[in-house]
């Protein structure tokens, strides 16, 4: 049994450019960890979430995360917290394919 859920989901995935690929890495009754590869000039476009907070893990490549107004390159190994509310999203301005995972806590409606 593996515990490392993120090398063999991330083999899977293969995004041609301007496309992104997702799975689901933990979906329980109040959290989701979800992978997210972008291939070049690939957006995962500018969203809210009201009531979770969402944790980005840059975890292969630099992400251009977008949060409000603002945007920044960060490089992986990286954590991007974005609080109840914020408006964010994430770019690849790379060549090569990016990956990051999301974490939303809690789920809209648990607990």
């Amino acid at each position: 049994m593996a515990l490392d859920l993120f090398a063999e989901a991330l083999a899977d995935l293969d995004p041609a450019e301007g496309e992104v690929e997702t799975a689901e890495l933990v979906v329980s009754d109040d959290v989701l960890v979800k992978l997210f590869a972008l291939g070049p000039d690939a957006e995962l476009s500018p969203h809210e979430h009201g009531d979770s907070t969402n944790v980005f893990h840059i975890l292969d490549g630099e992400v251009t995360v977008v949060r409000d107004d603002e945007t920044e390159s960060i490089a992986a190994p990286g954590v991007v917290l974005h609080e109840r509310g914020d408006v964010h999203g994430a770019r690849n301005e790379t060549d090569e394919v990016v990956a990051f995972t999301a974490s939303l806590c809690p789920l809209p409606g648990s607990g």
